[in-house]
């Protein structure tokens, strides 16, 4: 198991709105200050567009630091996915994150089926594996039903229970639900509260421990140090009074979240499971 982070904790501070937004190395280097060892780069738009040289480079920055790299993109047309295997093997990722559908293209569970079934053996032979994300465009039945049907070792689910509250699932029964085929996890908190006008209720972010995220059933049920199962650390940390404010909140709570998830308890919870 790896600990790791997502480009989506630094969603503000590579933001244009700040006066110097980060860039992809400068994540990187914060990364290594966490003292962290892999980054997703998930939905990065300039990824798409890299040819195999500034993908090259990419992935130099990254073996420079000592990080693993692994992708995300949406969508599950065979070209478009064969692509981003090709960007995964250039980067030497070991995992592809994507979901059933895109926000334009909402999914379709029989096309979806087809498509993983066209392009799960090149993943297999490629040793990368595809995980599809948890989130309310679809039921996490019918996801898991999917990757049943298609019965790939190398096609599973990245199990995020944040996203599921979109679609009035419950986030624990999702991780019970899930767990099995998880081959990924985005670790993000949430949290309820009212509204100021005291008129129904909104969902936020919250710092790792303070929401509602199960986080120690989320890691019973997974077992990631006994699975390989990496933790990608996400946040939805919501807009200050100002980039510079909002940009600060953000590294605080990527800060917090590295702290939770390697205080020392925890830590031996999962060296007894890996024994």
């Amino acid at each position: 198991m790896t600990l790791g982070i997502s480009t989506y904790a630094y969603l503000w501070r590579t933001s244009p709105r700040q006066d110097r937004p980060m860039t992809l190395e400068d994540v990187f280097d914060d990364a290594v200050r966490l003292g962290l060892e892999l980054v997703q780069v998930c939905d990065w738009p300039p990824l798409d567009a890299m040819d195999d040289a500034a993908l090259a480079s990419v992935r130099a920055a990254a073996d420079e630091r000592g990080l693993a790299l692994e992708t995300g993109t949406r969508g599950v047309e065979p070209d478009h996915l064969r692509r981003h295997l090709q960007v995964a093997a250039t980067l030497g990722a070991r995992l592809v994150r994507s979901m059933a559908g895109t926000p334009s293209h909402p999914p379709d569970v029989a096309a979806a089926r087809a498509a993983l079934r066209e392009v799960a053996p090149e993943f297999e032979s490629a040793g990368v594996a595809l995980a599809l994300e948890t989130y309310e465009q679809i039921p996490t039945g019918d996801l898991v039903a999917l990757v049943d049907e298609v019965a790939s070792p190398s096609v599973g689910i990245c199990l995020d229970p944040g996203n599921v509250v979109g679609a009035f699932e419950h986030p624990g029964h999702v991780i019970d639900l899930a767990a099995p085929r998880t081959l990924n996890v985005h670790v993000k908190d949430f949290s309820f509260a009212r509204n100021p006008d005291m008129i129904g209720f909104r969902l936020t972010g919250a710092p790792l421990g303070e929401g509602r995220l199960e986080l120690d059933h989320l890691l019973a049920a997974v077992r990631p140090a006994e699975r390989g199962v990496n933790l990608v650390i996400e946040q939805w940390c919501p807009w200050q009074e100002d980039a510079r404010a909002t940009g600060d909140l953000e590294a605080r709570w990527c800060e917090r979240s590295v702290r939770v998830l390697t205080e020392p308890e925890r830590r031996r919870t999962w060296e007894r499971r890996r024994g």
